[in-house]
Parts: C-alpha cells; structure tokens; sequence
C-alpha cells in the first residue's frame, strides 16, 4: 500500500497544524505583494490558528483538511492541505446576492500537482451547494498564475479586479 491523502472536515485538534498551513499561505501571498498583504512573523501560526478556530464556531462556515494516510508512520496523520469557505450573505457594498465563498486554499509544496487542489475545491463547493447558495466565489492574488489556472479549470470566471494603492505619506508643515 502507498501513502494517500484523505480529506476531512478540520476538528479543534486539526488547528496547530492549520495555524502553520495559514502561515504558509500569509507567507506565499506575501511573496506576491509585500505591501498588499500580511506579513507572516513568529505569531502567523498561533494568530492564524486563533483566528480559524473561531471561526469553525460559525455554522456558516467550514474547514476542511487533507490528511496523509499510508505506511509511513512518520508521516501518517500530517495535514498537508486545507480550504477554508463559508456562506456570506447579500452584499451591496459588493453588488452581489448571498454567496458561497472560497476563503483560502493551502498545500505543502510535496504534495502539490497530485489533484489535491482539485478535491478540496470541489468539497468546499460541494458543501456549499449544500448550504443553498447558487454559487461560489473565491479571489486570487494577482500573480498566482498556478491558482488562476486550476481556479479556471474548475469552471471559475473573472469577475472583479482589485486594485490596491499606497497612500502617501502625510508630511508635517514646516
């Protein structure tokens, strides 16, 4: 037998792990745009961690994980992947009906490229159609072709651009 990778709904005890796969994800994203987003400092897993735990407290939203199984025992029960989604009501601000949301997607770099992006995708959608919603959204950094592609080849659209602006700054009167 080979090693495979299950997906699961995250439990409570999934979170330090979670915590460091959302440090990864901080980390990646800064790489993209430092001046855009988070930077992923010593705290980004315990914050992070914090953060989904509180959030897996929302009916309205899930987690799921992608847990390694197999023969090897030092890697059995690793987390090397997650989603994040939820169901977010009617917005004007976005001029959009209540949706279902992809938030994050995260894999370890050795277990990319084996579909798993793919499966975790299609268990938040699935998940969400469950909960009623007439579709999905997710947003993507803008240099994160590899993720534009997959997202593309799941049947998602472009729909939004967001354009991000430094504010200069303000300067004292002399």
């Amino acid at each position: 037998m080979t090693d495979a990778i299950t997906v699961r709904r995250a439990q409570r005890s999934d979170l330090p792990a979670l915590g460091r796969l959302g440090a990864l994800l901080m980390a990646t994203h800064e790489g993209f745009d430092p001046l855009r987003f988070l930077a992923a400092g010593p705290e980004a897993p315990e914050d992070y961690a914090r953060f989904l735990g509180d959030e897996l407290e929302h009916g309205s939203v899930a987690v799921f994980v992608a847990e390694r199984v197999g023969e090897v025992a030092e890697q059995a029960g690793e987390l090397v992947g997650y989603v994040y989604a939820g169901v977010e009501g009617k917005s004007w601000k976005e001029l959009r009906d209540t949706a279902g949301f992809i938030h994050d997607v995260a894999i370890v770099e050795s277990a990319r490229r084996q579909g798993l992006g793919e499966r975790l995708i299609e268990v938040a959608a699935a998940w969400l159609a469950e909960q009623g919603v007439a579709r999905v959204l997710l947003w993507t950094a803008e240099r994160n072709a590899v993720a534009q592609g997959l997202f593309a080849k799941l049947g998602f659209r472009r729909t939004m651009i967001e354009m991000t602006r430094e504010v200069p700054a303000r300067r004292d009167p002399a």
